[in-house]
């Protein structure tokens, strides 16, 4: 049996209990090296198998897990943060599928999501945005036709950008190109939780030069949109004008 495991934005209090569990019941654990945090691989218990799957292919990571399922051993697959979010999970399912083997996917708390603790920001304010778009500058690996970053930038929604700090000064263009402001509230959110987290407020247009002036150029997140800012409307779930399933509205 396999289990695909997020282990969360980087904190390893932050994984889920079942997470936990599963990671100190494995006998083989394949964890992202170069995302996961190291503190995690203590929950291993004594002679589980580690393998760092950021030195290795696609098929060796599926050769690995052969091995360990013709011994009757149980693997867990450690992604960081939610493995359905870049994660490149559905790749591995399809060899699991193709080679029936049994697996499972539990859930972990994405980094977007620790990149909103960090910065104390609510994504979808009333008045200003109620979607958020995740999604990631074209680099090496391209995206879609239609996924443009200028194409979403005319939603004028919250902007989290995954694996794109080092693509800052094209996230600058194609989004003021889209519509947005150069002055937009923006921030790098560098290792969300981690002991060596930053936090970094700037504009669109300042994105490039604060990634430079701290020395970030990987494991961020990219954040921009008017939630970063100080004016929003009053949600109507609290207001006492407001009639809901459990509460009546107030009368004036």
């Amino acid at each position: 049996m396999v289990h695909i495991v997020g282990a969360g934005c980087g904190a390893a209090d932050l994984i889920t209990l079942r997470g936990k569990r599963l990671l100190e019941e494995a006998d083989l654990i394949v964890y992202a090296g170069s995302l996961v945090n190291p503190d995690l691989l203590a929950y291993a218990r004594p002679g589980c198998e580690l393998l760092d799957s950021a030195k290795m292919t696609l098929e060796e990571i599926v050769g690995a897990v052969k091995v360990a399922e013709a011994a009757g051993k149980t693997t867990v697959r450690l992604h960081s943060g939610d493995p359905s979010l870049y994660g490149a999970i559905g790749e591995q399912m399809r060899e699991f599928d193709r080679l029936g083997i049994e697996y499972d996917v539990t859930p972990g708390v994405s980094a977007f999501a620790g990149a909103a603790a960090a910065l104390k920001t609510e994504y979808t304010l009333p008045g200003v945005s109620q979607s958020v778009i995740i999604t990631r500058a074209a680099g090496r690996t391209p995206v879609p036709e239609g996924e443009s970053l200028r194409s979403f930038a005319a939603h004028g929604a919250t902007m989290v950008l995954f694996l794109s700090t080092g693509l800052l000064r094209s996230v600058t263009e194609e989004l003021t190109a889209g519509g947005l402001d150069p002055d937009t509230p923006a921030a790098i959110v560098y290792k969300a939780s981690w002991p060596d987290e930053k936090v970094l407020r700037c504009t669109l247009g300042t994105l490039e030069e604060t990634a430079e002036a701290n020395h970030v150029t990987k494991t961020a997140l990219i954040v921009a949109g008017g939630v970063l800012g100080e004016t929003f409307d009053r949600s109507k779930l609290y207001d006492p004008s407001f009639a809901t399933e459990f509460r009546e509205a107030e009368k004036k």
